[in-house]
Order: C-alpha cells, then structure tokens, then sequence
C-alpha cells in the first residue's frame, strides 16, 4: 500500500539540520524530505543547504516530472529561496548527496491514481490565483483547482476575496479525474454548513452584513452574514456591491434554509 503522505511544500516551515547519519536513514527509508533551495548553477542544478555544511544537490534531471524534457532557466531560478520536497537518492564518498524531487512528484501521482479519494481533506498552499478559482498545491508538486464557486457559499467576484497566495488553507477533494490526473477541490467547508453558522444568529438581533448580489428582477437583495450564510432584503435602490450595510434579523427559516432581512436605514 502507497503510504505517501500529502504536504505541500513549505507547510512545515521546522526544517531540521541534517546529519550524514540522518540523510542515510533518509535514504533507507524512502522518506520525503523538504528544504530551501539556496541557488541554482549554470548547469540547472538546485543547491539546497541541508545544514551541518552538507550540501545537497538536485540535478536539473531530477526537479520536475514531466515529459517535456529538462527544466529550462526560469525553471530551475524560480525555484531559488523557495521550498522544494526530495528524496535522499545517493550519497557519494565525498558526502556529496544528490537529491531527487522528481522522485516525489512521481509518488504522489502514483497516489491519486491508485488511492486518492473523494472527500478527503488535505492541506494545501495557495500557489496562483485567476478570476476563474485558485490552484493549491497539495503536496509532491501536485496541484488541484478550486473554482471560485467553491470557495464560499455567498458569490463573490474574485478569488482574492477568500484567499491569498501563499496563504495555508485546508481543502476538500472534490473530483479526481484520475486519467488526466486533475484534482478538483473545494475549500467552503471550511466555513461550515448552513446550520453550524445559523446557530450563530436568532431573530431580532441587529448585525452587519455584506451585498453580495442584488437580483436584477428587484426580488431582493443578497447580503452575506458569514461566508456561508446568505440572507435576503427587500429591494431597494441605491446598493452595491461589496457594500457594508447593517441589517435586522426578521426570520431565520431552518427547514427552508433561508434568512429575512431587513437593511436599517
């Protein structure tokens, strides 16, 4: 059974000194190891300082798992100061050690072809973000698309709303498509469901919300009281959105799942 474990890179920021007894032990047991690369050479090699004054060296063939051939300049340099994970892949008489990212990136693939599952939870590093969703890396390079509907249950216009890159968040698989090896994940239930945030809240009570949308026909207008929980007024004029406005609780509608609101003028 694989027994790879999904951490993306940089999660754990405690990088421990190495040892030449340790990265031995490293190297017999397989184990995914991370680090920061210190440079990377004329030849495309990334430098990583495993501390005690060992360096480590990633060969350009050994960074990326692709097909496509090897890792070209912007690669190799925009990987400099940052994060990478590696397996121990040998160590010369000289203490040099090469080191093998391509390795990792080959396990975790071999994981969501064979044992990833919908409905797991994960953690993941916000790694870009586009109008349409984030890309989160889960771990071992592999990163999987959140869309924009899927990061909270109020509408929002930008990702930039719920996340930042960088940031490090827990996500949900959501879809596998285990042949093309894409990764669909969610990241509002983080939020919590609908009841856990109406808990929160009772009729009567005066609390600020959010416009989210207000409805072209003049139904009503959206306004969020926490990311997964949306409430709606009467239509009025004169609203925006991403406007903060104050608002009182009329009813709060458990089997229906719907919040009344009234906007205080």
């Amino acid at each position: 059974m694989n027994t790879f474990q999904f951490v993306p890179e940089g999660w754990n920021e405690q990088i421990e000194k190495l040892d030449i007894n340790k990265i031995q032990e490293y190297k017999e047991e397989n184990k995914v190891v991370q680090g920061i690369v210190q440079s990377c050479d004329e030849k495309y090699n990334l430098h990583i300082n495993l501390g005690n004054g060992i360096d480590g060296i990633i060969p350009r063939s050994e960074v990326e798992d692709t097909q496509e051939g090897l890792p070209d300049e912007r690669l190799c340099t925009g990987k400099v100061h940052k994060y990478v994970q590696f397996k121990i892949k040998d160590i010369k008489e000289d203490n040099k050690i090469l080191l093998s990212r391509k390795s990792v990136q080959q396990e975790a693939t071999n994981y969501i072809k064979n044992e990833m599952e919908v409905g797991q939870n994960l953690t993941g590093i916000v790694k870009n973000i586009k109008p349409y969703g984030a890309f989160i890396e889960i771990g071992g390079g592999v990163v999987g698309l959140a869309h924009i509907e899927d990061l909270s249950v109020a509408r929002i216009k930008t990702p930039y709303e719920r996340l930042k890159i960088g940031q490090k968040v827990k996500v949900m698989i959501k879809s596998i498509d285990r042949e093309n090896k894409r990764i669909t994940l969610s990241y509002k239930e983080n939020y919590g469901t609908w009841e856990e945030n109406a808990k929160r809240f009772s009729s009567g009570m005066k609390v600020e919300g959010i416009i989210r949308e207000t409805e072209k026909n003049k139904n009503g207008i959206f306004i969020e009281l926490t990311p997964n929980l949306v409430g709606m007024a009467e239509y009025s004029e004169g609203y925006k959105y991403g406007q903060k406005v104050n608002v009182y609780i009329k009813k709060i509608d458990n089997q229906k799942k719907k919040v009344k609101l009234l906007i205080e003028k």
